[in-house]
């Protein structure tokens, strides 16, 4: 165990004896549990707690409905009867709501990324260690460290840090850094890298295909600079990479080197613990997702992604059938009890790191940062209609808000936030409804109208894209008249919307939808502060239309 000393751990003599005698005082059956992180609201307060008590729980994710408070409340008789410390965990990709509903929204990382400020990413970073601390969550499940190289992916999209390899590898190190620093430990996702594919892993095995080559230059580097810089843990995509399975290992066959990451030993053996040195503690993406699944039957799949050198398996289809294949392997065969020791000590060693931390007495202020941030990031990307800005009720009395995807966000709606700023600031303000509206020329149109478009169309898994999805009837709300009227389009959520709006002359990237980023790009639009965001990828998506 004496690895146990060296990068990330840096285990001391005491801890080290801790890690030695845990490992030691269980059972095959609580080693057993201690590779699984359930989610907690999966069952009943009555059936988690003896779980915990059983010893079949090594971690628990609680989804972000409740305040602070409640996930300290649910907690708490866990906390009481665990033999050995719970990992919490949580997704805290955008801030401290990633893990209670009364967290902040700071922004998905494209936000901060867009500011070029990296600053900005160390107050990202403590906005969720702080938080998260408060409701006792010491293990998250971020930085998203995944490469946005494809616009069509439906799942990374603002969720990852831009396209651009150096501005991630700087990135994602000061988020480490910044969380880490606060007693969090941080689990980089989605190793070997999604957003080269179209697709996405919860629906089923997605594929990184290019060269062996690019990708130690791009994903790998990533990788290898934050391992290099202590980085405690990594969750596993059920991604393939053929090409640098094929390159670690040229004589495995076909269907291993395309077996997802998450069952492939080639990927997390040779190429993450050798190849790139990280000593840390391998997780795998959530099990309940199509790309596991549908590998191979699940009573293989289970025990086979911890041979593969997958240390904790993450969510279950069912626990208890999940809990005996894992039991089953160990008695068969299929397990080793030295792969199973191994991955619990570095469980062990995680524990030891992160669970027995003093609370944080640190205090950030969250809303001025997120503030700062939207600031410099909001993104002016295309101007090509010289006299719509600056926009005053002078020049355009009357706006019509035709407002795009999903309207409710945690701030509220996004149609009566954009309202109220709007009318506060002397507009008059007619929220298009297409359903009550017909076909109809363009001479009848009023020139001192300005159309103004909020799309809030949001990343999120298992769907198969993020497209905007305009009225049935005749695409009445679609910018159809962009020669007659003025008409600005600002894009809440997606950097990408360039592609179904091609030929509007006003476009605008705000990355993340709250009341503070509409009211900034209110602000801007009407000429009260500038436009310092640089879009971290290609937001015209490589199309010959969409810089007209």
């Amino acid at each position: 165990m004496t690895y146990l000393k060296e990068k990330p751990f840096y285990l001391s003599d005491e801890q080290l004896a801790w890690v030695r005698e845990s490992l030691v005082s269980l059972s095959d059956e609580e080693k057993a549990g201690q590779l699984f992180c359930v989610m907690g609201g999966d069952y009943s307060p009555e059936t988690l707690k003896d779980m915990v008590a059983k010893g079949k729980v090594g971690s628990i994710l609680f989804r972000p409905v409740k305040d602070c408070e409640g996930i300290k409340a649910d907690f708490a008789p866990l906390d009481e009867v665990a033999k050995i410390p719970l990992l919490k965990a949580a997704n805290l990709e955008e801030g401290g709501s990633g893990g209670m509903s009364d967290g902040t929204l700071f922004g998905w990382p494209m936000l901060s990324a867009a500011s070029s400020d990296e600053k900005v990413v160390e107050h990202f970073g403590a906005v969720c260690a702080v938080e998260g601390r408060k409701c006792g969550i010491n293990w998250t499940y971020s930085p998203v460290c995944d490469l946005d190289m494809n616009y069509m992916n439906p799942i990374t999209n603002v969720r990852s840090f831009g396209s651009d390899t150096d501005k991630v590898v700087r990135f994602t190190e000061k988020y480490v850094s910044a969380v880490q620093s606060r007693g969090v430990a941080a689990c980089a996702k989605h190793f070997p890298g999604d957003g080269v594919d179209h697709r996405d892993h919860h629906l089923h095995v997605t594929y990184n295909t290019i060269s062996a080559d690019k990708w130690y230059d791009t994903y790998g580097k990533v990788y290898e600079n934050l391992i290099k810089n202590d980085l405690m843990s990594v969750m596993v995509g059920h991604i393939a990479q053929p090409h640098v399975a094929r390159d670690a290992d040229g004589s495995i066959s076909d269907a291993e080197a395309m077996a997802p990451a998450s069952m492939n030993p080639t990927l997390l053996k040779k190429v993450l613990r050798g190849i790139l040195g990280f000593n840390g503690l391998i997780t795998s993406d959530a099990t309940i997702m199509g790309g596991f699944c549908m590998h191979k039957p699940r009573r293989e799949a289970v025990p086979a992604a911890i041979m593969a050198g997958c240390d904790m398996l993450v969510f279950n289809t069912d626990f208890e059938e999940d809990y005996g294949y894992i039991l089953e392997a160990i008695a068969d065969g299929r397990l080793s009890r030295e792969r199973l020791d191994e991955a619990v000590t570095r469980i062990l060693a995680l524990k030891v790191k992160v669970c027995f931390e003093k609370p944080l007495e640190e205090e950030v202020a969250a809303a001025k940062w997120h503030e700062e941030c939207a600031d410099k990031a909001i993104t002016l990307v295309k101007s090509r209609e010289p006299e719509a800005l600056p926009i005053s009720p002078e020049k355009f009395p009357t706006v019509r808000l035709i407002t795009l995807g999903k309207d409710d966000i945690l701030d509220g709606s996004v149609k009566a936030i954009t309202k109220e700023i709007l009318e506060t600031e002397g507009f008059k303000v007619e929220c298009y409804e297409p359903f009550a509206d017909d076909l109809h020329g363009s001479a009848k149109l009023d020139k001192s109208r300005l159309t103004l478009y909020m799309a809030n169309y949001e990343q999120a898994s298992n769907q198969t894209t993020v497209r905007i999805n305009w009225c049935p009837k005749h695409a009445l709300d679609i910018p159809r008249f962009i020669n007659e009227e003025t008409s600005i389009f600002v894009s809440l959520a997606n950097p990408y919307h360039l592609q179904d709006v091609p030929m509007i002359r006003t476009y605008i990237n705000a990355y993340t939808a709250t009341r503070t980023t509409i009211r900034l790009t209110i602000e801007k639009l009407m000429g009260r502060s500038e436009f310092k965001g640089i879009s971290p990828v290609d937001p015209f998506c490589g199309l010959p239309d969409t810089r007209l």
